[in-house]
């Protein structure tokens, strides 16, 4: 199954969900006027939108993720990679390492995941 895209201002209310779910409508809705100065209307058009793409679920007013934040993460950089490194990782990876000094650790970090790939 192909994750459902989530857009920056819905994942910045996936955040939210995800740290606190269940949860019921009123309750998010009151945590995203908080955290993201939303209006109670603004959060209920953006829960259908969300029901409406299978992203999270809306049941007697609580709210649950049906796509957890990996996999918001892993289809967001599957479709970086498409769109800008013409699907190839070692091109992503090259034009990253060239942007951003990594650490000593980083580096063993990303050799250990390497490694465990194989």
């Amino acid at each position: 199954m192909e994750t459902p895209k989530v857009f920056e201002s819905e994942y910045r209310f996936c955040l939210i969900l995800w740290e606190n779910e269940p949860i019921n409508s009123t309750r998010l809705a009151k945590l995203c006027n908080e955290k993201l100065g939303w209006s109670r209307t603004t959060t209920y058009t953006v829960i259908r939108r969300l029901c409406d793409r299978g992203v999270i679920r809306n049941e007697n007013a609580t709210v649950t993720s049906l796509i957890s934040k990996d996999q918001v993460q892993e289809a967001e950089i599957d479709e970086l990679v498409e769109k800008k490194f013409e699907g190839s990782v070692p091109a992503f990876i090259a034009a990253f390492t060239k942007r951003k000094n990594l650490s000593r650790e980083e580096v063993a970090e990303i050799r250990q995941m390497l490694d465990r790939y194989e």
